[in-house]
């Protein structure tokens, strides 16, 4: 029996996740509702991907009952409120990162998950990717040896993108692609909480963080670091060091093909989309879709890749960074 999906949202995100999910058996995954906050970008966006339902408001889809999971791509300061719309209705749910915009907020949508009962995942795709498989098949087995050091970066120039830019839309870079290069450090050390952060950041003159360089020490004088702008084009790859050799993910280190290991390179393609997409490899999505469905048939309440465990330390070292480094949203406040 196929997964029904319902995709909330129609904005450039949900368009490449609904173009990632047409990748997969048609047996096994379905979309079969939308929603946006006017009718109208429902109805054009449901035409477009062949959806026979569109709803005008979230709160129509909530009540929606033929419906397995929805997937969140609303902008970042309405994950918290769109996240509880669907939980609180006993709906299963796959939320775009961050999960929210600080660690209260995160720790309230886990609770209504709890409490209601319910499916509840922050989609960290790159998890899902079979490089990112494989980086951790490698760990368990200490291939590496001991990890000792771990490096990650990602910059690009993102300063004429409103989302990044612009603070009341949860702009800056910590938020929008920090996020990336922290998850990965993490899930090398295995969702350890680190012992020490060190953050240096630089602004926008409205306040909003465009470049951000970190520092993290873990047990046994394990080191991390990683740098994450929205100013210019960086290498983009991410390193792991052991004492018996090294990963390398070459480049676009957030949705990884390709990986090197030891100095052997090993390619990963993707599928192949059936219409154009916003976002690099963007049908990579597919592969934390299928997550979803495994962990939906097993009768799961979360994915132990990405864990709600994992979600609340990775929204608690943001919590941290954005705090040494000056950087305040409204939500902060409350």
């Amino acid at each position: 029996m196929a997964t029904r999906w319902a995709i909330c949202s129609s904005g450039k995100i949900s368009h490449d996740f609904a173009v990632a999910l047409r990748t997969l058996p048609a047996e096994h995954h379905q979309i079969v509702a939308v929603a946006a906050r006017k009718l109208a970008s429902a109805q054009e966006f449901a035409k477009k991907h062949n959806i026979p339902r569109a709803y005008g408001s979230y709160e129509e889809l909530a009540k929606d009952p033929n419906i397995d999971v929805v997937y969140i791509g609303v902008i970042n300061p309405h994950h918290h409120k769109t996240c509880l719309i669907f939980t609180n209705a006993k709906k299963n749910v796959l939320c775009e990162k961050p999960l929210a915009m600080n660690s209260r907020e995160v720790q309230q949508i886990l609770a209504s998950a709890k409490k209601n009962n319910v499916f509840l995942m922050e989609a960290v795709w790159t998890r899902f990717f079979p490089a990112s498989v494989e980086i951790r098949r490698l760990l368990e087995q200490e291939e590496l040896g001991d990890v000792r050091m771990v490096r990650a970066e990602f910059g690009y120039p993102l300063l004429n993108s409103q989302r990044v830019t612009q603070k009341e839309l949860g702009g800056g870079v910590i938020l929008d692609i920090g996020v990336y290069c922290l998850q990965f450090i993490l899930m090398v050390f295995n969702g350890e909480k680190p012992e020490s952060i060190q953050a240096s950041g630089v602004f926008l003159e409205n306040g909003v963080d465009e470049t951000v360089v970190v520092i993290m020490k873990f047990s046994k004088n394990r080191m991390a670091t990683f740098i994450c702008t929205a100013r210019v084009e960086m290498p983009n790859e991410a390193v792991v060091v052991g004492t018996k050799g090294r990963i390398r993910v070459p480049k676009l280190m957030w949705c990884p093909t390709t990986l090197e290991v030891n100095g052997r390179m090993t390619e990963y393609p993707l599928p192949k989309p059936g219409m154009p997409f916003n976002f690099d490899n963007a049908t990579g999505m597919s592969y934390e879709a299928e997550e979803v469905r495994q962990c939906l048939l097993k009768g799961l309440k979360e994915s132990k890749v990405m864990s709600h465990a994992h979600s609340a330390l990775l929204a608690e070292v943001e919590d941290e960074i954005r705090r040494q480094i000056g950087s305040v949203y409204s939500q902060d406040k409350q």
